[in-house]
């Protein structure tokens, strides 16, 4: 992690001083990342005046002047998406928490990039004359809405001390901190992540077949309940989809929508626009054979921590490659979020929709008809399937492999110095 450091001083302070510490540091990722806590040694500046007078306001700035880590090669983090703050204790003639912050500004950094910080800043009014040392504490590292939170695992040398006399300003300044250290609190552990609930199949009749030389376009299928195994980059997670394929003959051929059809989550990070892209291969049986590609749109807008996120539409073109019946039923689901892949596979499948199909040059059986996102009518956004338990604090699919806070807050801390905690 790398950050800058400034300066603003308060009226009657004196000249500037800066002073280098470093410190064993204990990160604990979000809760239900699937990582342990890690270890690693963190360098900071802090930058303060060496003499001030009871009454001013001192400001003051922490600086990360080594990167303890690296993004893991796990996910991009965008730009401006990482912001720090911290707690930097008074002890001495003194005694007071400074709370630190700094603006959530980085350029983007890719995975197994140099982490970068922006600088943090907090402010400090003087009450009493003497001396006064100033020692980093814990901080957090918030990206796109997930905490990481590091704590020092051993006593932190003093980064810097403050001179501070009555009214008069006439303390004598001391530039070179002393290396006498502070206890620190001990750090804790992070939560135990909880097992999703393996998903329950929910059977119903295939949908009666249609005539397609009746006049009929528009043809509407059955929602269906589809478990799926979704290998993720933190591993393997399980979800269950609420999934309805619907068509709309043109010509030979069928304009594909599918849906899903499960209530929307609310995002638990901030997610970028056009990060997240959703396709699908549906599976054709019956007289016909192969698969059909679907896509959806990415996400247009920024989809902010707490606000709903949907799977879009995803629509592709069938050319029957049989005449007779033709069954239509969801395959292979995959996310593309932030520079990562998570493909799902449906442990069992079952049939939304059965058409009456006239054979087409170039058709689809045995192979594949990959024209997506072409339109098929239909409404412009499903929901997302769930997975978990059934209580207010299930998550859902897109929740585990869109990127959201699963891969955000993994992406935080993977210490390259030091080792992993067992």
């Amino acid at each position: 992690m790398l950050a800058g450091a400034g300066l603003v001083l308060g009226l009657g302070a004196g000249p500037a001083q800066a002073a280098e510490v470093s410190f064993a540091t204990r990160c604990v990722p979000p809760a239900g990342v699937g990582l342990d806590p890690v270890n690693g040694t963190t360098k900071v500046e802090i930058t303060a005046p060496a003499t001030a007078k009871v009454g001013d306001q001192i400001d003051v700035v922490w600086k990360f002047t080594q990167a303890a880590s690296k993004n893991p090669n796990i996910i991009d983090l965008p730009a401006n998406s990482v912001q720090p703050t911290g707690t930097l204790k008074v002890t001495g003639a003194q005694s007071a928490d400074i709370a630190m912050t700094g603006p959530r500004e980085n350029p983007a950094i890719p995975k197994g990039g140099d982490m970068v910080l922006s600088d943090m800043k907090g402010t400090l009014k003087l009450t009493a004359a003497g001396e006064l040392t100033l020692t980093p504490g814990p901080y957090t590292v918030n990206a796109m809405g997930t905490n990481t939170v590091c704590t020092p695992t051993e006593t932190v040398p003093k980064a810097a001390t403050v001179n501070v006399a009555q009214g008069d300003g006439t303390s004598t300044p001391t530039t070179t901190p002393t290396t006498t250290p502070t206890d620190s609190p001990d750090p804790t552990d992070s939560a135990t992540p909880t097992d999703s609930a393996t998903p329950t199949d929910t059977t119903s009749a295939s949908p009666t077949p249609t005539a397609s030389d009746d006049g009929q376009t528009d043809f509407t299928g059955k929602a269906v309940d589809i478990p799926y195994t979704c290998q993720s980059p933190l591993g393997e997670k399980k979800a269950t989809s609420t999934i309805q394929i619907n068509a709309k003959k043109d010509g030979g051929s069928y304009g594909l929508t599918v849906q899903f059809k499960n209530s929307p989550m609310d995002s638990p990070a901030d997610i970028p626009a056009d990060s997240v892209k959703p396709s699908m291969d549906v599976v054709l049986g019956g007289d016909d054979t192969g698969s059909v590609h679907v896509e959806g749109p990415t996400n247009s807008a920024a989809i902010k921590s707490g606000d709903p996120i949907e799977i879009p539409d995803m629509t592709g073109t069938y050319k029957p490659g049989a005449t007779g019946d033709s069954t239509l039923s969801p395959g292979v689901l995959t996310i593309k979020a932030l520079g990562t892949t998570t493909t799902c596979k449906p442990d069992r499948t079952q049939v939304s929709l059965t058409l009456t199909t006239e054979e087409q040059e170039g058709g689809a059986s045995g192979g594949s008809s990959t024209s997506g996102g072409s339109s098929a009518g239909g409404s412009t956004s499903g929901g997302l399937a769930a997975t978990g338990s059934d209580d207010h604090a299930a998550l859902k699919a897109l929740g585990l492999v869109a990127g959201t806070a699963v891969l955000l807050g993994a992406a935080v801390f993977t210490f390259m110095p030091g080792r992993r905690v067992r």
